[in-house]
């Protein structure tokens, strides 16, 4: 039986995939600005869910220049989630397009222009276009009763058991339930050019903006400088980019409610590695385990903040 686990922000690599399917399709630009796909202002609809309120925009109105581009390159100018600010409000913190800042929201607004213009759900959209052309049988955006048979509980860095969250609304930005075969899957096919065509995956594998954070997260996210000049880390669509002797490396985090979770594909040289794990210590080997698997010593995992338990 496959265990289920929370794929935590490994969902966004699989939503990027699904925004670039519907511009292959034709039913959505990178570059036109998402408010313009709508009859009437995004904060004048009414919501269901609290990722559907966007009425706070109506402060902002640069929010109307934000693209799927920005949003999947996270350079949206929208905080991480809302829930983190310290009046747990949504806003627009910089221009949209001019910098990197990591963000959960900007997503999830992609993701709510996408339902209203196909009239359909993340989880329609995301069972039609990726899931069951990849046999994903264990992967859903929303809990389904059939996980109920075998899944797997996080353990915080002290050992200690984190509530099981079911009653999520779907996002493409966080709340992905798959295994470690379906996710498999999911990578093997992005490292064989399976699911888009090549101008979709040199357009996600294409640096869109150059990263100069010290750290992704926490004060080091504000501070500056050319820690990661080397590997010219940047981000694509969806995914971060690290430049090789063997490449682009392309990577995606996904941690939370005790769940460490990382893959990166080396597409050039066919090789990738996938890791899923439900503890949070798993971050302290992540470093080890990427150079010992596939000898990959590229993957920022400073700016990524997996410090290695023999370094701390």
């Amino acid at each position: 039986m496959q265990t289920n686990l929370y794929g935590a922000s490994l969902s966004k690599a699989v939503f990027a995939v699904l925004v670039m399917k519907l511009v292959e399709e034709g039913l959505i630009s990178l570059d036109k600005p998402l408010q313009d796909y709508l009859p009437k202002p995004i904060y004048e609809y009414d919501f269901k869910v609290w990722h559907e309120d966007f009425r706070e925009l109506k402060s902002y109105p640069e929010y109307k220049k934000i693209t799927a581009r920005m949003c999947l390159d996270h350079t949206s100018g929208l905080p991480n989630w809302r829930w983190f600010e310290s009046d747990e409000k949504l806003k627009i913190k910089f221009e949209p397009g001019t910098r990197y800042s990591y963000s959960g929201e900007g997503l999830t607004y992609l993701q709510v222009v996408l339902e209203k213009i196909t009239g359909k759900t993340l989880e329609e959209m995301a069972q039609e276009k990726i899931f069951k052309p990849l046999k994903m049988t264990n992967s859903s955006y929303r809990w389904q009763e059939k996980f109920e048979k075998d899944y797997a509980y996080g353990y915080d860095e002290n050992g200690k058991m984190q509530e099981k969250d079911k009653d999520n609304a779907p996002r493409g930005a966080g709340t992905l339930e798959t295994t470690i075969e379906d996710y498999s899957k999911f990578i093997t096919a992005i490292l064989n050019k399976k699911i888009l065509n090549a101008k979709s995956y040199k357009e996600m594998f294409g640096p869109q903006i150059r990263i100069r954070s010290k750290n992704q997260f926490g004060p080091g996210a504000l501070e500056d400088g050319n820690w990661n000049d080397k590997t010219e880390l940047s981000y694509g669509l969806g995914w971060g980019l690290v430049k090789t002797p063997y490449g682009y490396g392309a990577f995606k985090e996904g941690q939370g409610s005790g769940f460490q979770n990382y893959s990166i594909v080396f597409s050039d040289k066919g090789i990738g590695m996938l890791i899923m794990s439900n503890s949070y210590k798993t971050g302290a080997i992540m470093k080890y385990l990427l150079e010992t698997g596939i000898k990959d010593t590229y993957t920022p995992w400073e700016w990524d903040q997996y410090i290695p338990y023999d370094k701390k």
